[in-house]
């Protein structure tokens, strides 16, 4: 073999493994990247009519506790990382549960600036998990801006909704719906049922 074509073999040889160092770095740095779990709820079960210092029903505060159940050992290396609340009463104590099992605070946001709180979670909670406790008609908003489903049916009277949002760092972002603790009609024990993928996103 000449000289030439020995040059040619290593330079075939090094841009091969150039390659093959480049392709695994990049399938490293796409395996490192965390995805972010959102999973929002409303408040548990309440009066019809709610301002800021209604308290949750006898119903509500099972609901509350069930909520902690599922909720505590989700992630089965941490659970949740964080809990975020508005000020209204029912949503705090929805999650108190939850907040004292998990020994987390309960971190306010202002219902008025969903963007920020979407800010919040996706800079300061990137790879982890996340409970947020909404008013039913923000919940389906701030799921479309995460990307996820544009299309959560209404919650009217419906208090065992429960969304998970899978944010991943490239591809679709992935919205299940579950429902926790017993249903409104009847309610008569706690029943966790199977995820379903709501559609559309």
């Amino acid at each position: 073999m000449d000289p030439r074509q020995r040059r040619r073999r290593r330079r075939r040889a090094g841009a091969i493994s150039a390659f093959m160092v480049f392709a695994l770095g990049l399938a490293f740095f796409f395996e490192s990247q965390a995805t972010t779990t959102v999973i929002f709820v409303r408040h548990a079960d309440a009066p019809l009519v709610v301002d800021e210092t209604t308290a949750l029903s006898p119903s509500g505060a099972l609901r509350a506790e069930e909520l902690a159940r599922v909720l505590g050992d989700v992630d089965v290396v941490q659970g949740v990382d964080a809990i975020f609340s508005s000020p209204l009463r029912v949503n705090q104590e929805t999650v108190a549960p939850l907040a004292r099992r998990l020994n987390l605070p309960v971190q306010e946001y202002d219902p008025q600036n969903s963007r920020g709180l979407r800010k919040r979670i996706l800079r300061k909670y990137k790879g982890k998990v996340v409970l947020v406790v909404a008013e039913p008609e923000l919940i389906p908003t701030v799921i479309a801006r995460l990307q996820g489903s544009k299309k959560v049916p209404p919650m009217e009277n419906e208090y065992d909704n429960l969304y998970i949002v899978s944010i991943p760092w490239y591809g679709k972002v992935k919205t299940l719906r579950l429902h926790y603790g017993a249903r409104p009609e009847p309610a008569n024990g706690f029943e966790l049922s199977s995820p379903s993928e709501v559609s559309g996103g």
